[in-house]
């Protein structure tokens, strides 16, 4: 019983995050993005194997954007004074958010082409 409550914990613990990474600017931007891609593939009626394609693309930006917005918070938390240590760790886990960001881009131009060109 105590292991199923501290897998419990873990969601909530999670589910936290999420509300965290929702606050911030950027992956609001990225969600907007996530409800576009949803409404347009429902639209053009985007079938399974491209579903597939775009979840994948949207989970991975989300992710990159979760794993830079916890790694800038650790780095102002260890770093409070500016350092440029600290400030090429933040421009490097962006440039990874923007380097899936990119990616999914054009994987959305990939699947969506033939539905609206094709």
């Amino acid at each position: 019983m105590d292991w199923l409550r501290a897998r419990a914990s873990s969601f909530v613990y999670a589910a936290r995050g999420l509300v965290v990474l929702a606050r911030q600017p950027n992956a609001q931007i990225h969600l907007a993005a996530t409800f576009v891609v949803v409404f347009a593939g429902l639209a053009l009626g985007v079938g399974a194997r491209d579903w597939i394609v775009l979840v994948f693309a949207i989970a991975l930006v989300l992710a990159a954007e979760a794993i830079n917005t916890a790694l800038e918070r650790v780095v102002d938390l260890a770093s409070p004074d500016w350092s440029p240590l600290a400030r090429d760790a933040k421009d490097v886990a962006a440039a990874g958010v923007l380097i899936c960001a990119i990616g999914a881009a054009v994987i959305g131009c990939v699947v969506f082409w033939p539905y609206l060109f094709g």
